[in-house]
């Protein structure tokens, strides 16, 4: 039996260290992280890699249901992948565990609830963009990684690992730089 834990923020901005210092300090021997939004399982190949390695009698630990995903089914699947496998979930903050019959109904109502809350958040940040808008003082977000860097990196054939190393994101946002310029190049040449 091994306690693997699991730890997500959702920009690279962000810092893991004190999900990760909690999930050491709860005893788990492998922990896997990864800085994508838990809106949807797409891209979180580190949770895919969890859940593929997940025994009979072991125990994937989160701090909190949010980090395991945003969405009610997203985390129920999630949750019934682990029972698939004999494993179960443990979510540190509150304590709840799917080991027993009432904490798979509680873990049902907790992922409604970060659902919930996804919701309230991007319907209170659109009202703000609206706002600041009308106001004037929308500027749109600021970028996160230099895409100029990535694409002149990308020119003269440097790999894509080492440019996420260097910028500071994951493999699968280079990617999606060097597509875009890709398609947008297309649209230029039509």
């Amino acid at each position: 039996m091994a306690r693997i834990g699991y730890a997500r923020v959702s920009t690279i901005d962000q810092d893991l260290q004190g999900q990760l210092d909690r999930l050491q300090s709860e005893g788990c021997e492998i922990i896997r992280s990864e800085k994508v939004s838990g809106g949807t399982r797409k891209g979180r190949t580190e949770l895919a890699t969890v859940i593929e390695f997940l025994r009979e009698g072991d125990e994937l630990l989160v701090t909190r249901l949010d980090r395991l995903g945003r969405d009610t089914r997203d985390v129920l699947n999630i949750v019934h992948e682990c029972q698939q496998r004999g494993a179960y979930v443990t979510i540190i903050d509150p304590h709840v565990s799917t080991r027993g019959e009432m904490g798979h109904v509680i873990v049902t109502v907790l992922g409604m609830v970060a659902q919930m809350e996804r919701r309230f958040l991007k319907e209170r940040q659109r009202e703000g963009i609206e706002r600041a808008k009308s106001a004037g003082r929308y500027t749109g977000g600021r970028a996160r990684i230099d895409h100029a860097k990535i694409r002149q990196m990308a020119a003269v054939g440097v790999g894509v690992t080492a440019i996420a190393k260097d910028v500071g994101c994951s493999r699968m946002q280079v990617y999606r730089v060097l597509a875009a310029e890709d398609i947008s190049t297309l649209n230029v040449q039509r």
